[in-house]
């Protein structure tokens, strides 16, 4: 959790505000569908590759969060939109953890745009890319990009989020708050917000003491996807390991 003050949270999620408009008004110019086609097939490899988390009861609302608001295709305009109308307002009312877990979540959707956006281009100028997706052609696009620094400050961002969330979610005053807040904040016109932090909240509440072992087994698994196309592993998206493996812990022994 970090130890900035509520003062240098709001600056970073201003600067991280700034970075994903500025993408909104042009960085996918010319390209928008298929920008929309790309991201939609990451959402659904996201999917295929923790669907053991997907399909686990105790996991299932985390997993949901992380591949729907934090990592997936959707659109977080709109969130983004309703952050910065009330930014002074959040600085007096939040806790500087929360403040500081918004602004990881705002520089991951800003990175994960401009990462999206770069492969975007290179599919539909070197690959001729404009409906279909293979999983090749997306080999090929992704080790030609070669941003492998980014998409590790991308895990990175994940892992952090998600250590975060562990961390605030023991609090239990915030997720009271956070409950008592719900139709202020609809009224307010910050419904999309509101309704991402209390599904992030949700979710690690749910997992307790477990969360450290979902956190570990989406960024190992995206750690070694990465590594396999980065090395020029003939097959980089296939796990090693047998899904369920890592993701339930064993109940006989303590939990890692």
């Amino acid at each position: 959790m970090s130890h900035q003050a509520p003062s240098d949270n709001a600056t970073t999620l201003l600067e991280q505000l700034r970075r994903s408009q500025a993408f909104h008004q042009g960085g996918v110019l010319g390209i928008e569908q298929e920008f929309k086609r790309l991201r939609h097939w990451q959402s659904a490899r996201l999917a295929r590759t923790h669907a053991d988390l997907l399909n686990s009861a105790r996991y299932r609302p985390a997993a949901e969060f992380f591949l729907e608001e934090l990592y997936g295709d959707r659109d977080f305009h709109q969130r983004e939109q309703e952050l910065a109308r009330i930014v002074p307002m959040l600085t007096r009312i939040l806790p500087a953890g929360v403040l500081h877990t918004t602004a990881l979540a705002l520089e991951l959707n800003a990175l994960s745009y401009e990462l999206d956006a770069e492969m975007t281009r290179t599919l539909v100028s070197d690959f001729r890319f404009q409906e279909a997706l293979d999983e090749a052609t997306y080999i090929a696009a992704y080790r030609q990009c070669a941003r492998y620094e980014l998409r590790a400050r991308q895990i990175d961002l994940v892992e952090q989020l998600g250590q975060d969330l562990q961390n605030i979610v023991r609090k239990h005053f915030i997720y009271t708050a956070l409950k008592l807040a719900k139709t202020p904040a609809r009224l307010a016109g910050v419904g999309e917000l509101h309704h991402f932090l209390e599904t992030g909240f949700h979710a690690f509440r749910q997992m307790g003491a477990d969360a450290g072992t979902f956190i570990a087994t989406i960024t190992r698994r995206e750690k070694d996807l990465m590594e396999r196309l980065r090395t020029g592993h003939p097959q980089p998206l296939a796990l090693a390991e047998t899904p369920g493996d890592q993701a339930e812990p064993n109940r006989s022994s303590s939990c890692r």
